[in-house]
């Protein structure tokens, strides 16, 4: 059965009716120091090849793949994982996700994380790219327990810029969770439609057509810490903007740049990293291929 058709404008619409409902389930364990992927389960287009271990055994990497490459309307992701007490793991993707044209039916993203006390979990995907016309909800809870500690975040590209195509049309949904031990953190939700007045809101995405935001969850970040990485965003591409509020940091970059994005996430995930995590920051050999 063929997947979709592609015209010669990059637009894609359905070839039959076949849209995918794909999960994937992880789960991860401290082994006497060793962080093990100790369950892993997916059902559909949604898997992790192996674990990985590129900075030692305490810290587990999976690599998230999604063999399609992108999503069409009716689409559904389904992503949990969970660490059991101690455990330590990093999340990642390949590449950019692509949302394709709703054709009347809204795709969704489910992710579900979960840490044990004293668990670590770094959720890095990489860049999100929404065509014009997409309709997608994306749904992103974080339960942790004890004194667990989470950095999570997400680039959003509004349009193929690059192609000279904007998001005139469609609609993204999203809602973000984050609770400790029960008690809610952070809790944030918004819908933005295309060619709305909220693209070119101050208040919104200010005629900017790429937004980013990165929160960690954990020990406060040191004074000096935020006082630099501000400094150092000064006069750079695009606005960029960040707030700590008790255990709770959130970082935010507005531009009309991906790449310029994911710079000013990777800078802040570098400096924050050595605090909240007890570990330098590095580049993921994924992250250059």
């Amino acid at each position: 059965m063929k997947r979709f058709d592609s015209d010669s404008s990059g637009n894609h619409s359905f070839a039959a009716s076949c849209a995918w409902q794909a999960s994937l389930k992880l789960a991860f364990a401290n082994d006497e120091g060793v962080t093990r992927m100790v369950g892993r389960s997916h059902v559909g287009p949604l898997r992790v090849q192996k674990p990985l271990y590129p900075e030692g055994g305490d810290v587990c990497h999976a690599v998230v793949v999604h063999p399609p490459g992108g999503v069409v309307g009716g689409d559904e992701l389904g992503i949990a994982a969970s660490l059991k007490d101690g455990a330590r793991a990093f999340i990642t993707t390949p590449g950019a996700a692509k949302w394709y044209r709703a054709n009347g039916r809204v795709s969704r993203q489910d992710v579900r994380l979960e840490l044990g006390a004293r668990a670590a979990l770094e959720w890095l995907p990489q860049e999100t790219i929404f065509f014009n016309g997409a309709h997608v909800r994306l749904d992103h809870s974080v339960a942790l327990a004890g004194d667990a500690a989470y950095i999570g975040w997400e680039i959003l590209c509004f349009g193929r810029t690059a192609s000279g195509e904007a998001f005139n049309s469609g609609r993204i949904e999203q809602r973000t969770s984050i609770r400790r031990d029960g008690r809610l953190l952070w809790f944030e939700q918004g819908a933005l439609d295309g060619g709305s007045a909220s693209m070119h809101s101050p208040l919104a995405l200010g005629c900017h057509t790429v937004c980013a935001t990165l929160i960690a969850v954990g020990a406060p970040i040191a004074a000096a810490t935020l006082k630099a990485l501000r400094e150092e965003a000064e006069g750079g591409p695009g606005q960029f903007g960040m707030t700590q509020m008790k255990s709770v940091l959130v970082a935010r970059h507005l531009g009309n740049s991906s790449e310029a994005a994911k710079n000013h996430m990777m800078r802040v995930w570098q400096r924050i990293r050595p605090e909240l995590m007890g570990r330098s920051g590095f580049m993921p050999r994924i992250w250059n291929t």
